[in-house]
């Protein structure tokens, strides 16, 4: 599977983040043999004209035959990290976003239909343990399947994700299948926006369900495997609220890559102040090219960079240019509890509403709870939108990798500190589940704020009926 690219000289400076300038005609032909210092990129992805450059990447423009130039350092100051085919991980993250980008629109595309209340009765299901799963759920899981093996070989992905087969290969469930199926491929048709060749011809129920069925992988404490939740907060999608598709890469028990697209979280900070359905009229009267309008964002980060980002979703018609007017993301400088937010899962069957109300008293919390669905509180930290994230399960519950993989890795890159309630690191070396929880998950913008939390924890758990 090849990243797509219409004309070579337009979109593979793109591809690479590039901002071009001009040269004539002279200085591109002292440039020989200007491709040669990025193979492993090109040839991984299969795109014509796989020659490498060392400085200067140089090609023809498509409008005008200018011949164009660029200086990487200039590159790496503007842009930052991830935009280097030689930086560990470029690929797998290049992909991952690329997927989480197609898997946003995909989404968004199913949410309008559920919201009009047409094809509903083959859109939304409910799982053994009652939780609902839509369409969406297995669209995502099987399109996110296909990208990551096609683009970075079958042979080489592995993937633990929420979702299986066996509801769709039911006898009674030919309506939803078909919905399935005809939902992904109408998906996929659109992958050549995101820089993704499409599949020729279209696939067909078995390749769906085999796609699906593909990520059965079991996680561990070694080797390499990706991380999927194709939609969490099933319940805030299919009320039109907030939801989040989550994808990590797990490589010897600890993660070094996550991806977090939130659909119905904005860019801009001040519109979070507005009930969702307000951004759902704001977005359907504004004009689908505008950019004064972004609803919905994708963030990213890898181990050890230091760093988080975030770029808008792609708008309709739309090509996707690496790395999409990405901005870097930081946790919130506020350490005074007085002065906090602090969030927590919506439904009480999930965290225990008067615990974390007890705890953030105690601590000095004086606002109100942001009570979210899914993983957007993760990007709520990360993003410095608010300071405390707190979960506290009722017992039994076990806790899932594919619910907290990618929100902690970027929450740690931006500044921010995540742990179980006893101050430990989260495990995902133990399976499909955090095994070993330690009582609850704490995440804080900063330490000072963690640290009180961590105390409260230990002050106030014997008296707690969880």
């Amino acid at each position: 599977m090849s990243l797509f690219s219409s004309t070579f000289a337009t979109l593979v400076p793109r591809f690479l983040g590039l901002q071009t300038t001009t040269c004539d005609v002279s200085t591109l032909f002292t440039l020989t043999h200007v491709f040669e210092s990025r193979s492993t990129f090109f040839s991984h992805y299969k795109l014509p004209y796989t020659h490498n450059l060392k400085t200067h990447i140089a090609f023809v423009s498509k409008f005008d035959h200018t011949f164009v130039l660029e200086e990487e350092e200039d590159r790496q100051k503007k842009f930052g990290p991830f935009c280097d085919p030689e930086e560990e991980y470029f690929n797998e993250l290049d992909v991952a976003v690329r997927a989480v980008q197609m898997a946003c629109s995909l989404c968004q595309r199913v949410q309008d239909t559920l919201i009009s209340n047409t094809r509903t009765n083959h859109q939304v299901h409910s799982k053994d343990d009652n939780s609902p799963v839509t369409v969406a759920d297995w669209s995502v899981q099987a399109v996110v399947s296909w990208i990551l093996s096609e683009c970075l070989g079958s042979e080489n992905v592995s993937i633990v994700a929420e979702e299986d087969v066996q509801t769709l290969s039911k006898a009674n469930a030919s309506g939803l299948l078909e919905a399935v199926v005809e939902t992904v491929n109408e998906c996929l048709a659109e992958a050549p926006r995101f820089g993704v060749q499409k599949p020729i011809p279209a696939l067909g129920t078995s390749e769906v369900l085999e796609t699906i069925g593909r990520c059965n992988s079991i996680g561990g404490p070694t080797g390499r495997f990706w991380v999927l939740d194709p939609v969490d907060g099933t319940l805030g999608f299919v009320r039109g609220d907030q939801y989040a598709v989550a994808l990590a890469l797990i490589e010897d028990g600890e993660v070094v890559l996550g991806v977090l697209g939130c659909p119905n979280y904005p860019m801009r900070k001040e519109w979070l102040s507005y009930h969702h359905r307000y951004h759902r009229i704001i977005s359907k009267l504004t004009p689908p090219a505008s950019e004064t309008w972004n609803k919905g964002c994708v963030l990213y980060a890898k181990r050890g960079s230091r760093k988080a980002w975030m770029q808008p979703l792609l708008h309709a018609n739309k090509m996707f240019v690496w790395p999409n007017d990405a901005k870097r993301v930081s946790v919130s400088s506020i350490d005074n509890p007085a002065l906090a937010t602090f969030c927590e899962p919506v439904e009480k069957a999930n965290s225990s509403h008067s615990f974390t109300a007890g705890l953030a008293h105690s601590v000095g919390v004086r606002k109100q709870p942001l009570r979210v669905y899914s993983m957007v509180k993760y990007a709520a930290i990360a993003r410095g939108d608010a300071e405390i994230f707190m979960k506290f399960a009722r017992a039994g519950y076990k806790e899932k990798i594919w619910d907290h993989a990618a929100g902690v890795i970027i929450i740690q890159e931006a500044g921010g500190v995540v742990t179980d309630a006893g101050g430990r690191p989260l495990d995902f070396s133990k399976g499909l589940y955090l095994k070993g929880l330690d009582r609850g998950i704490v995440a804080c913008s900063g330490a000072t704020l963690h640290e009180k939390i961590i105390d409260a924890v230990d002050a106030s758990w014997g008296s707690s009926s969880l």
